[in-house]
């Protein structure tokens, strides 16, 4: 029994012994799926010509690219709010076959301004499908400027409706609105383009829609309403540099020859903002495809080097 003891105890360390030595095994990977990165899509203003955002948001849709977080400035907003609150690209189109700008604005004589936008508040209780920011099936931000600081206000919780008001208030044309006694207005001019706030949400990859154009006609302004606009797009574009500097990349529709009020241009609008999204398909789709390749880094030949206490294990 001695000798058959020893024997035993000699195969045991010898076995122990190769284990040791043995090179690594390779043993097979299920590769886990690639996690996309959160896309966040930041809307500009821009009026009528801010319908060309429906056709971007068509071309994701219709490519199954996730829309992660939205920010909306002015009718960026609008569209913004419609969107997270659960309509589709073909919703939106329908909606914008029949808006027309008497569905936001009434005149009035006021110090502040010529026109009331209240009767947006009408508009958008028919259109959004939601009444505060957490009802809404996407994480929205909404713009706005403080008119006393000039400071921006970015609203992402509580009611849904005044904050949008206040984002659309141009300045001379709409009477600014009054939230928690501050009087806000349009919030292109502390957000041109709201991509810093995306950034903030937790979008890892940000796209920016820029509505460049020009007021009036080369001829000259026909009147004070396209004297205003004329020089905040001045403005709008000399500031928009650090929003640019935020994104990933920064999309212009062609909106140009389209008055501030052409909503009857809406088929030209949206094919606008189609064909800018097309032609940029591959590299979004590029963000995708490079975080699949971060995630499988480190896989030797579709293979990864088991570890020293799986093999000790064996």
């Amino acid at each position: 029994m001695g000798t058959l003891g020893k024997i035993r105890r000699s195969v045991s360390a010898f076995s122990r012994e190769l284990k040791r030595v043995a090179p690594p095994i390779l043993e097979p990977v299920r590769e886990a799926p690639a996690k996309p990165p959160k896309l966040g899509i930041a809307l500009g203003g821009g009026f009528a010509r801010g319908l060309a955002h429906i056709g971007v948001l068509k071309v994701l849709e219709e490519e199954g690219i996730k829309v992660d977080f939205v920010a909306g400035t002015s009718v960026g907003a609008v569209i913004g709010a419609a969107y997270c609150s659960g309509l589709t690209a073909a919703d939106l189109e329908k909606m914008a076959a029949t808006v027309r700008f008497s569905d936001f604005a009434r005149w009035t004589l006021s110090r502040y301004g010529f026109a009331s936008n209240i009767r947006m508040a009408s508009f958008l209780k028919r259109v959004v499908q939601a009444r505060t920011f957490e009802e809404l099936k996407v994480p929205l931000a909404v713009t706005a400027t403080d008119f006393q600081t000039g400071d921006g206000v970015v609203f992402r919780s509580g009611p849904l409706i005044d904050p949008i008001r206040a984002s659309c208030a141009y300045p001379g044309m709409f009477l600014p609105v009054q939230i928690d006694g501050r009087l806000l207005i349009d919030g292109m001019l502390a957000h041109t383009l709201p991509t810093a706030p995306l950034r903030e949400m937790g979008a890892e990859r940000v796209l920016g829609v820029y509505l460049k154009s020009h007021w009036c006609a080369p001829s000259g302004p026909k009147h004070i309403f396209e004297v205003i606009g004329q020089c905040f797009s001045i403005a709008q574009a000399r500031i928009s540099t650090v929003c640019r500097s935020v994104a990933d990349m920064i999309i212009e529709p062609d909106v140009c020859g389209i008055a501030y009020d052409g909503f009857d241009r809406a088929p030209q609008l949206i094919a606008a903002g189609e064909a800018v999204a097309r032609a940029v398909l591959p590299e979004i789709r590029g963000w995708f495809n490079q975080n699949a390749t971060k995630q499988n880094a480190g896989l030797v030949g579709g293979h990864q080097l088991a570890s020293p206490e799986a093999i000790a294990g064996d």
